[in-house]
């Protein structure tokens, strides 16, 4: 696991475009952590790591997930977000528990927001239907709207 990071952030940190670098500040209210890595380049690069990692077990898949997310970086939420829509087989509705904490932990933006809830969250729901209760119970809280600035109800459900 830790050299599929280590190598999935290398490949990153030299894709880095320097005019991405100075205006990919300017989308966001918030300071956000971000390479500088254009988003195709990001989907090709995760592309490339998929191949890896879809043969991994659910634990390990979530695990680099959760890892890539506690980084902060804005492109390693972009890799997430890519990632687990392809891995939509494998997810069952008691993993909508981990995805909640992901979101209260780690998404703290709206593009994270957008990558992750949009797909994967909307994917889940597609695929399990009941969960929808759930999910919209989120985002009437007031935790959510306060702490990610942005009314997460209505990024979830405006489609």
């Amino acid at each position: 696991m830790n050299t599929i990071l280590a190598q999935l952030r290398a490949d990153l940190k030299a894709s880095a475009d320097p005019q991405t670098q100075k205006t990919f500040q300017r989308f966001f209210k918030e300071q956000v952590k971000y390479y500088g890595v254009k988003v195709p380049t990001v989907r090709e690069i995760a592309k490339i790591y998929w191949k890896q990692v879809k043969a991994l077990d659910k634990k390990t898949v979530f695990a680099l997930c959760e890892e890539l997310y506690r980084s902060d970086y804005s492109e390693e939420a972009f890799v997430v977000a890519d990632w687990l829509p392809n891995y939509l087989d494998n997810l069952e509705p008691a993993d909508l528990a981990t995805f909640k904490v992901w979101i209260e932990r780690y998404i703290n933006n709206w593009a994270k927001c957008d990558g992750f809830c949009n797909h994967t969250i909307g994917d889940l729901i597609q695929k399990y239907p009941r969960l929808i209760v759930e999910v919209k119970s989120w985002g009437f809280s007031k935790y959510f709207v306060l702490k990610n600035n942005f009314p997460f109800s209505v990024i979830i459900f405006m489609n």
